[in-house]
């Protein structure tokens, strides 16, 4: 069964939503050589819960983490650690929050410094077939459209 979401009901998901793309922004700006996951993750939990939500990652099935975060070649939903981050480092993060009963949930991949032509080229054409999918993400559409 589709429940349909009423106007209120968007808006409260745009603001979970927008709080997980704030998050990242302010990720983005501390992600430098020598930062470790676990402090990233720290930094995410605090940012969350400083603006009343709840990192939804937290204890889902005994989870310990705020965030998932994968380094170069770990495959999505990776644990922070005390790894200290390199240049050249492809770091993707994953964030969850629960807002006003609604969760916000998405993932940026981030390079620490140029990581190399070759990984260059693999993110930026990614990011356009994200960005193509999106676009067929249109009322009518299926899912193998969009893939």
């Amino acid at each position: 069964m589709i429940y349909y979401k009423t106007e209120p009901e968007i808006e409260l998901m745009r603001q979970s939503a927008r709080l997980v793309s704030q998050t990242l922004s302010e990720v983005a700006v501390i992600l430098k050589p020598g930062i470790t996951t676990l402090a990233i993750d720290k930094m995410i939990g605090e940012i969350i819960r400083a603006n009343g939500a709840i990192p939804s990652f937290l204890n889902y099935h005994g989870y310990p983490f705020d965030s998932c975060i994968s380094v170069n070649d770990v495959v999505v939903h990776g644990f922070p650690t005390k790894n200290e981050l390199k240049e050249g480092d492809i770091v993707s993060i994953d964030i969850g929050v629960v807002k006003n009963g609604y969760h916000g949930d998405h993932a940026y991949t981030f390079a620490i410094g140029h990581p190399g032509d070759e990984v260059a080229n693999l993110i930026a054409v990614t990011k356009e077939s994200l960005y193509k999918g999106i676009e067929k993400a249109v009322e009518g559409n299926r899912i193998g459209d969009i893939s």
